[in-house]
Formats: structure tokens, sequence, C-alpha cells
């Protein structure tokens, strides 16, 4: 889709990701709607995109929703379809860290909720609306940990395993309609997503970072060449396609990353990500 017919909701917008997202859409000539659970932090983000872009208040709309909560989602979803969205990019997400036994139950819980369960049932409010649309994309921000699991992130590749495969059957599902549904798996980014004690596990086994700039960058040319699937970096692009086809032939390789993160759990307690 061409970003000037783009009516792009953008959920997460005031991460990482999600900011940069916002400018790099904005530049291209789409039109956004933002959300998030923070008003303060939203309002602070559509005032700093309007006065870069020189765009008037009614023209960047923002709704506050919690999308752990249903009723929220399906509100966001009425204001969406109001405003005629024809994309809905999924940048909300929530990060969990660590060996499995340190991770509690109620932390396994909102990681699910927000990064697997929330996009399943936006993207199932918004599809009536979506349809449509004369061209409507669904486009996901996975992780590349949704193809290749690594110690420390059992909880977290598992919601995003989960999105992965949620995404791949839609895109099926879809496959005769107007609705184009697309998955982007960044790998390590440069947010205050990832705290110290992923910084160091990185650095400890050799795991490259890109920015968030990098990632939005390449969401925009999803937007724009409609691809179905995407990851970034090398050599994890080359992973995702070996774990693919011998996954055990693989496990092999990740045993320096189960050693890194057993020599973290003996360090001084760190900032999580």
């Amino acid at each position: 889709m061409k970003p000037a017919v783009a009516r792009i909701l953008l959920t997460g917008a005031t991460g990482g990701i999600g900011r940069e997202a916002a400018g790099a859409f904005l530049r291209a000539g789409a039109r956004l709607m933002l959300t998030g659970r923070s008003p303060q932090s939203l309002a602070a983000l559509a005032r700093e995109l309007r006065d870069r872009h020189g765009l008037a208040e009614q023209d960047l709309p923002w709704v506050v929703a919690d999308l752990r909560e249903p009723r929220e989602l399906e509100r966001l979803a009425e204001h969406a379809a109001g405003w005629q969205c024809n994309v809905l990019v999924h940048a909300a997400g929530a990060p969990a860290f660590g060996a499995l036994h340190a991770i509690d139950a109620a932390t396994m819980a909102a990681v699910m909720q927000t990064n697997l369960i929330a996009p399943m049932q936006l993207t199932r409010a918004m599809l009536p609306s979506l349809r449509r649309q004369p061209g409507a994309q669904v486009l996901f921000v996975g992780s590349v940990l949704g193809a290749i699991g690594l110690p420390g992130y059992s909880v977290y590749s598992a919601s995003k395993f989960g999105l992965r495969g949620f995404a791949e059957a839609l895109r099926r599902e879809l496959a005769d309609t107007e609705v184009k549904v697309q998955y982007l798996g960044p790998r390590s980014t440069q947010t205050a997503f990832n705290g110290a004690d992923v910084q160091a596990y990185n650095q400890a086994t050799g795991t490259a970072m890109d920015s968030a700039a990098s990632v939005a960058a390449a969401l925009l040319r999803m937007l724009e060449d409609e691809e179905a699937e995407r990851f970034l970096g090398f050599p994890e692009r080359l992973g995702v396609r070996l774990n693919g086809l011998v996954p055990t032939a693989m496990d092999g390789s990740f045993r320096r990353h189960g050693r890194s993160l057993a020599t973290l759990a003996t360090l001084p307690e760190r900032t999580g990500s």
C-alpha cells in the first residue's frame, strides 16, 4: 500500500519502536491514529509529532486503551473503524527475560496477554471494518524469537511463536480477501524494552542489536511492498531458516547462551528488561 492512502492504527505508539514508526509513517505521508495506555505520554508524543510535521490537532488522533482489557479493545476498534482505518500495526509488547524459574506466574500471564491474546482480539474486532476497505493490511511486530527459541526467552518466545503462528494462519485464511496479513521479526533492539540484563546477555553471546529507527524503516518497507514475512539481521535470518528445517540440530549452537544465562543469574541483581 502506498503510504499516502494508509490510515494506520498504531498500538504501542509511545514505545521505542512505536515512536520511531510513527515518525517514519508520517514522513512518508500516511495518516496515523496513536494508541497506548498513558494519556500523558500519548498527548506528549502527539504534540511532538504535530509540531515536527506541521499537523493540526485533528490530523493526529490518539486513543487511550489498555490492550489487556477486552472492553477497551472493542472501544478502540470502534474508534478506528469510524476513522476509516485500513492498516493495523501491532507494535505493543511486553518483555520477559530470565530463567524460567525466576519468572512468576503473573508476569507470564501479562506477557501472553499483551503479546499474543490482545493482538488476536484486536484483529478480530477490526476485521469487519478492514474487510470493507478496498485494501487493508494487518502488520504484526513480532521477533526473531518467534522463530528461534533461545535460553532466557522461554516465555517471550512462546508469545511470539504464537503470534507468528496466528499471523501465518490468518494470512492463509484471508488469502481470497483484500486484507493482507504480515509479520516482521526484528532481532534485539536498542530500546528501554531491553534492560541491563539483556544487554549483558547480548554482549556475552555476541548478539547484535539494531536501532529502533531501522526497525521502523523495515515496517514502512513492509507497508509499501506488502511482503508476508520478514526477519531482520544476519545471522538471524539464516538461523530462522535452519531452525525451521532442523531445529534439534541447532540446539548445540545455543549452549553459550545457556551458560551466559546461568552466569547472569549468579551476578548481583540487575534491572530487568
